[in-house]
Parts: structure tokens; C-alpha cells; sequence
């Protein structure tokens, strides 16, 4: 027999011999009070999507298919109302001015905010400056669009008396056919675009220094690894930052509504101005719902197509 003797790890105590630890168990209804604390944090921001969004896009898709106004009760009257949509040359010509302008918006905003992006990433360290981007986005939209619109304003705008002070014609940026929409664009690229830039931002902090590194060391250049790299790994958050874009830009009104309304000749007059005239300008609060529908549908489509190009669900990294 060996005088050799184990030692016991400190601070461990072995169980008794023939008793097992008990488990200890956590307390009846504990899972269901904490169910109930969910469930209360969560009521308000549930009532209010029933109560705000919800209830209003059911009765919406209602009234579509009725003829009504605020002076009598609706009549449902089938698929008229979309019968008449395609015939209508007003909403025609409101699909075409609105995807003018989502184009354009997006086309600029996209890439500026890129651009601040890396920027910001890559020169500005300066938690100031990098806020002060965001600074437009933080301004009322009917602010910023009233600023705008006296700033360039035809007659007293002190952007035009620059203009005509070089010696140059003075240019209806509001006020002519071809100027309007632009202009109401590059408005909203201004106040969004620090927005936009800030998710690109957050999107380029998820990009590993290594991946970097390992194509400097094969030779590739900041040009190169910005389009091979910076720009793939980049694909889901673009993917989310497109939808928002659009999906936004479909529904400009304020900036419409406060400066062109829908002026000059129709040339500015978007989808939501043109919902916005059909029901309360007009009281055809049953042809404006079915309108709210085609451009539901729309949006639906659209986002889903991005998406879907975009391989929103995937990424390099993985």
C-alpha cells in the first residue's frame, strides 16, 4: 500500500458519497411574469402600429375600391376606380416626373454618400466635423425646402443675383419646366445625404483592417481595393440604404408642396402631391385611396427587386 495522497484542488468540496447536486430550479410563473414585462414594454409601439398604420392601410384598401368623399357614405363600385387610374394621364404623367426624380436623387445621394463616407473613414478623425454632416438632416424638411426656395429664387435669390452679377442669364430653378425637379432633387440630396453617409459609414467600420492589409501586400491600389473589396463587402448595407433611399424618394411631398406645387405645367407634380390633390383638394378620397394603393404596390415591388439584385441576405465576409 502506497503512502502517496491526492490532493484536492482548492476551494473544490466533493458531494457526499450517494448525493447528487440538486439543480437549483427557477421559481413557478417566473417565465410568465417575464412575458408580461415584455409584453408591456412592447404595447405602446404595438398599439400605436394598429392604431396609426394598420387600421388606416385596411380601411385605405377599403375606400380603393368605392366612390367617396366626406359628405356621404362610401359606394363600392369594384375595380372602377383602377379602370379609370389607367386611363388617367395626370397619374402617367406623375409616375414619369416621380421616377425622374428618384432617379436622379438616388444616382447623386448614393454616390456623395459614398464618397463622405470614405472620407470620413479614411482623412476625418474629428468627431465634430464628422457630426456636422449630419447637421441638414437634422433641419425640418419645409425648412430646408423654404430656405432653398428664397436662396434661389428668381428675382431676389442670392444665388441668381450671383448669377447675374457674373454676367450670366438668370436661371429658374423652381420656375421653369426643365429646372424644377432637379432642383427639388439636389434640395433633398443636400438634406440627406449625411444621413445616407452616416449608414455607409457604419457599413465601412464592419470591413476588417486585415482584408486591407493582404491586398496591399499583393500590390493593389486604394483605386483597386476600393472597388474590389471596399465596394463588395459593402453590398448589404447598400442593399438596406437603397431600399430606404427609394422607398423614400417615392414619397417626396413637402418639398413639392411648399415651393412648386406641382407647378410649373405639372412638371413637379409627384405621386404624393398628385394623392394629396385628388383627395383633399378634390374630396375623391376613393379615387386618392386607390392611387395610395398603386403606389403601395409599387414600392413593394421595388424594394423586393433590390433586394433581390442585391443579394441583401448574403455577404463576403462569411
Amino acid at each position: 500500500m502506497t503512502s502517496e495522497s491526492v490532493e484536492m484542488p482548492v476551494g473544490t468540496i466533493s458531494p457526499p458519497a450517494g448525493r447528487t447536486p440538486k439543480l437549483k430550479k427557477s421559481r413557478p410563473g417566473s417565465g410568465r411574469s417575464e412575458l408580461g414585462m415584455a409584453l408591456l414594454f412592447i404595447a405602446p409601439a404595438a398599439i400605436g402600429f394598429l392604431v396609426f398604420y394598420l387600421y388606416p392601410t385596411i380601411r385605405g384598401f377599403y375606400f380603393a375600391f368605392t366612390r367617396y368623399n366626406l359628405l356621404g357614405s362610401p359606394r363600392f363600385i369594384g375595380f372602377d376606380n383602377f379602370t379609370k387610374i389607367a386611363q388617367d394621364k395626370l397619374f402617367w404623367n406623375a409616375l414619369v416626373v416621380t421616377t425622374e426624380y428618384v432617379v436622379l436623387n438616388i444616382v447623386f445621394q448614393t454616390i456623395i454618400a459614398i464618397g463622405l463616407a470614405v472620407l470620413m473613414q479614411r482623412l476625418i478623425k474629428s468627431t465634430v466635423i464628422r457630426g456636422t454632416i449630419l447637421l441638414p438632416f437634422l433641419i425640418s424638411n419645409v425648412i430646408a425646402a423654404l430656405v432653398w426656395f428664397w436662396l434661389l429664387d428668381y428675382q431676389i435669390g442670392i444665388v441668381n443675383e450671383f448669377i447675374s452679377w457674373t454676367g450670366l442669364n438668370r436661371i429658374p430653378f423652381f420656375g421653369g419646366e426643365n429646372w424644377a425637379i432637379p432642383t427639388i432633387a439636389a434640395v433633398n440630396i443636400w438634406r440627406h445625404m449625411g444621413y445616407t453617409a452616416l449608414l455607409v459609414f457604419a457599413g465601412l467600420q464592419m470591413i476588417p483592417d486585415y482584408v486591407y492589409e493582404a491586398a496591399a501586400i499583393d500590390g493593389s491600389t486604394e483605386w483597386h481595393s476600393f472597388w474590389r473589396i471596399t465596394m463588395p463587402l459593402l453590398r448589404p448595407i447598400l442593399a438596406l440604404v437603397l431600399v430606404i433611399t427609394v422607398t423614400g424618394s417615392f414619397q417626396v411631398f413637402d418639398t413639392v408642396a411648399v415651393t412648386t406645387r406641382g407647378g410649373p405645367v405639372n412638371a413637379s407634380r409627384v405621386m404624393q402631391y398628385y394623392i394629396y390633390q385628388k383627395g383633399f383638394a378634390e374630396g375623391q378620397f376613393g379615387y386618392a385611396c386607390a392611387l395610395s394603393v398603386i403606389l403601395f404596390i409599387i414600392l413593394i415591388s421595388v424594394a423586393l427587386i433590390q433586394l433581390k439584385l442585391l443579394n441583401a441576405d448574403q455577404s463576403d465576409l462569411a
